[in-house]
């Protein structure tokens, strides 16, 4: 038995020695699927990108057990100058703070605040989302307020890029102050709002208002805020609507539409024609066309952003939920509004958890799952 096994091994070293003699020096031997380097751990919640730890901060006057409310949306003017738009401070217990001036703020690349737009307190109350036009040179900064407190009225707001001064406001000083209310009009006047949640821009200065949490429509104005059209109702077929909360045009002009509480999204024309629906869209919250005609949708109930291509096809996804308040960085909380500045940095707005993100790409990022710029059409 001995002499086999030592037979055996002769044999094997004959042949190795032959294969190496045939290979000359310059042949690689192939690694072993036990030697080729892997990966260990990590959950991918951040996806192609890394957050950016401890970049969100208090307010200076965040002091006893006052810190941020609602985080409800973000708008990029550069990348050192982001703005955010908050409900008021709250404590744990979610009341607010009597006499909160943390509406509106701008950070820096940092997160530190820059600025505060105190100076319009007194017609903020709940200002939903927060945007810049890509076709304005002046870049206006344009607020969605939803009211409903203070005596302050559900409108649309349109700043100076300094917030030095009010250039437009659109508003219905006898707007509905209940659901009920705003549901038992099913013509409500241009101005008459029914809790406006969202914008998008087109590049003549028109744009659409998304109208919205009460109202089921889409309304059409010119760049001087007067009225065009609309269309809508509410209802769960082709073109109606329950909360309309997500607008985006992409290159031909169609307008996508989350509809929120019927989990779709909607497609028209720019005249307001039914294209098409994609179903089983989970608590579309907001609609972002990108640069490279990919379409980000946020799923607030998921924690999730999703990413479609033009023809409705799911192509990838990343989020992760991150508590309700002072989660893992990168977590989100019902996210409600993203933006991308000019490097490529990712902000997202967490309604629920009181925070905004900051993500960069990670070094040698997959580009196809990054989110590119805002797409810019053109007339």
């Amino acid at each position: 038995m001995r002499l086999n096994r030592m037979y055996v091994a002769l044999v094997l070293a004959a042949v190795l020695a032959a294969l190496q003699a045939c290979g000359g020096e310059n042949q690689s031997v192939p690694q072993s699927a036990s030697q080729t380097a892997i990966v260990k751990g990590g959950d991918d919640r951040t996806g192609e990108y890394e957050a950016v730890e401890n970049w969100w901060k208090s307010a200076p006057d965040h002091e006893g057990p006052w810190t941020w409310g609602q985080v409800s949306g973000v708008a990029v003017d550069t990348p050192d100058r982001i703005l955010v738009a908050i409900w008021g401070d709250r404590d744990r217990q979610g009341r607010e703070r009597d006499g909160s001036t943390n509406y509106l703020v701008a950070v820096d690349r940092n997160g530190n605040i820059t600025e505060n737009w105190s100076q319009w307190d007194s017609i903020f109350n709940k200002p939903h989302q927060v945007y810049i036009s890509p076709y304005d040179p002046e870049r206006h900064v344009w607020v969605v307020e939803r009211g409903g407190g203070k005596g302050v009225n559900m409108q649309i707001l349109k700043f100076s890029n300094d917030g030095s001064e009010l250039v437009m406001r659109l508003v219905d000083p006898d707007h509905p102050t209940t659901r009920a209310e705003a549901r038992a009009n099913p013509n409500p006047g241009p101005f008459t709002y029914g809790d406006p949640a969202v914008l998008a821009f087109l590049p003549d200065g028109s744009f659409l208002l998304g109208d919205g949490y009460w109202n089921s429509r889409i309304v059409k104005y010119n760049a001087s805020g007067e009225y065009l059209m609309e269309w809508g109702e509410l209802g769960s077929g082709p073109g109606q609507f329950d909360l309309v909360h997500g607008v985006a045009v992409d290159r031909d002009h169609r307008v996508y539409v989350g509809d929120r509480t019927n989990n779709r999204i909607q497609i028209f024309t720019e005249d307001g024609e039914f294209i098409e629906e994609w179903p089983d869209v989970s608590d579309p919250v907001g609609v972002f066309i990108d640069e490279n005609d990919g379409v980000w949708v946020i799923s607030a109930r998921l924690n999730r952003i999703l990413k479609y291509n033009l023809a409705g096809e799911l192509q990838y996804y990343f989020g992760a939920f991150g508590g309700t308040r002072g989660g893992f960085a990168g977590g989100l909380s019902r996210p409600h509004q993203l933006d991308v500045d000019q490097e490529g940095n990712l902000y997202i707005a967490s309604w629920d958890g009181g925070w905004m993100d900051k993500l960069v790409p990670r070094p040698g990022a997959d580009t196809s799952k990054l989110i590119g710029r805002s797409l810019v059409l053109s007339n």
